[in-house]
């Protein structure tokens, strides 16, 4: 099973959620951003790498959130929801075509990949 970190950055009651762009994977779908774990890489890691890949932003992993277990066609992930907070950077788009800061509240309000989903729903359960 692949393992798939996901950051959950929330700020002012926000969660920052960003959208699969056209040509990706899930395109259209909403995510909490992340990706793939490489060999040798803590899913800390990888989330902090994945980030600077995705937004250009640098991250603190300050704790964990939840997992969410999830088969798509292509195999079976662990998606793995980390809290995290923005140190640097100015958001910079390289596999989304938007990237908002909404309302937690809000969040399954929004077309979300079906991994993120569980960890969704804990969000607006615990925050919202």
């Amino acid at each position: 099973m692949k393992e798939v970190s996901a950051a959950i950055i929330i700020e002012d009651g926000k969660v920052l959620l960003a959208r699969r762009a056209k040509g990706e994977k899930l395109a259209g779908y909403w995510e909490f951003p992340g990706g793939k774990r490489e060999e040798g890489e803590t899913i800390d890691e990888c989330l902090v790498r994945e980030i600077r890949e995705e937004l250009s932003l640098d991250i603190e992993v300050v704790g964990e959130f939840d997992t969410s277990d999830y088969k798509y066609p292509g195999g079976r992930i662990r998606l793995i929801g980390l809290l995290a907070e923005i140190q640097n950077g100015v958001i910079s788009k390289t596999v989304h075509d938007l990237v908002e800061w909404i309302e937690i509240s809000s969040v399954l309000d929004y077309q979300l990949a079906p991994a993120d989903i569980p960890l969704a729903e804990r969000l607006r359960n615990d925050y919202g």
